[in-house]
């Protein structure tokens, strides 16, 4: 069965916590917000599912091994950001590894920051989303006002 009318994209968004403060990556040499920070993420693939995909993000952008039992779904959003995305964000309790950048060819560098301290250049729907997480939100809309 075909669905003409669907359009969502999919994407995981993973939350590395170290003595309170978060892992996010510089975007660099990227097609979409270049000088900004996010944290480890990326789109769920074709037929692949959302534990994988976050296991599989954790491994390419930051070089460590979770299990998906480790993973823990802390928002799910309704995000409309020039195309429309349904976002999973996921809190790791563990991981196996010290955390890189394992990707430098489209991130800078890796850095610990505290939520309470972000710097301007947040990616804003990361920004937006991280603080319905802080308020204990489990589901969130993003950019449907415009």
């Amino acid at each position: 069965m075909k669905y003409d009318t669907a359009t969502p994209y999919t994407a995981v968004y993973i939350i590395f916590r170290k003595d309170n403060k978060v892992a996010f990556l510089l975007r660099e040499n990227t097609s979409w917000m270049n000088g900004y920070y996010t944290v480890p993420a990326g789109k769920i693939e074709k037929n692949e599912p959302v534990l994988k995909a976050a296991v599989r993000e954790a491994k390419e952008e930051v070089g460590v091994d979770i299990a998906p039992e480790n993973l823990r779904l802390v928002l799910t959003a309704d995000r409309h950001d020039e195309i429309d995305w349904v976002d999973f964000w996921f809190e790791v309790s563990e991981w196996q590894g010290e955390l890189s950048n394992a990707e430098p060819d489209v991130h800078s560098e890796l850095v610990w920051l505290d939520l309470n301290k972000l710097p301007e250049n947040v990616v804003p729907s990361v920004r937006f989303e991280l603080d319905q997480i802080k308020v204990g939100k489990n589901f969130a809309q993003y950019g449907w006002d415009n």
